[in-house]
């Protein structure tokens, strides 16, 4: 049986991770104080120092909150039941949609690099992304849709055009617009690891 001050313990540090998300989405970093963030949450400030040992540690929290939603949408995306290109299509433009929430912009693309300095930033980006970029890949290969290309190289590079197209969608004062041009050149260059089938290889010669 759990114990009531266990669950009032988690219950405390999720409202603390709930408004620090808001916060920092609106305010940003610098513009977020802690009492801010314990008076929304309706919370003492004893309280968050009990969970979170000072801002950066909380921001920290609420990067990992922001990036698990991100991740579990696109997790749920590419163990569908559609066939592996499909699921690859339907990830890359989950993923886009993903850098028009506000949370995600603000919190992971915009202020996470510098809070967090921008190598624990990266770390923290692959270990949420990067697997699910390879497997999408070696998914593809496996069934012969696209051609049997370097796996981990491929998904460095397309991770790497991912990440930057997060930071172009983000800083853009038309992010929709550009998302809908990211969407466009990514599935080009998709579509051209296509393996074509014999037939249309045919109808070629």
């Amino acid at each position: 049986m759990r114990s009531r001050r266990l669950d009032y313990s988690e219950s405390t540090r999720s409202a603390l991770v709930e408004s620090a998300v808001e916060l920092f989405t609106k305010r940003g970093y610098a513009g977020t104080s802690l009492d801010e963030i314990a008076k929304r949450a309706r919370v003492t400030k004893g309280a968050l120092y009990h969970h979170f040992s000072g801002k950066q540690a909380l921001f920290e929290a609420a990067f990992d909150t922001v990036e698990s939603q991100v991740f579990d949408r696109l997790e749920k995306i590419m163990h569908g039941p559609e066939s592996p290109w499909e699921r690859a299509l339907a990830g890359l433009r989950g993923f886009l949609q993903s850098c028009l929430d506000p949370a995600y912009q603000r919190i992971a693309i915009h202020e996470a690099p510098v809070v967090m300095g921008w190598e624990r930033w990266r770390e923290a980006e692959e270990r949420c992304s990067f697997g699910l970029v390879r497997t999408g890949i070696q998914s593809l290969i496996d069934v012969g849709e696209v051609e049997d290309v370097p796996v981990d190289v491929t998904a460095r590079l397309l991770f790497g055009a991912l990440s930057s197209a997060a930071i172009e969608i983000a800083s853009s004062p038309e992010p929709k617009k550009v998302s809908a041009q990211v969407e466009e050149v990514l599935v080009r260059l998709l579509v051209g690891f296509r393996r074509v089938p014999p037939a249309e290889h045919g109808k070629a010669s």
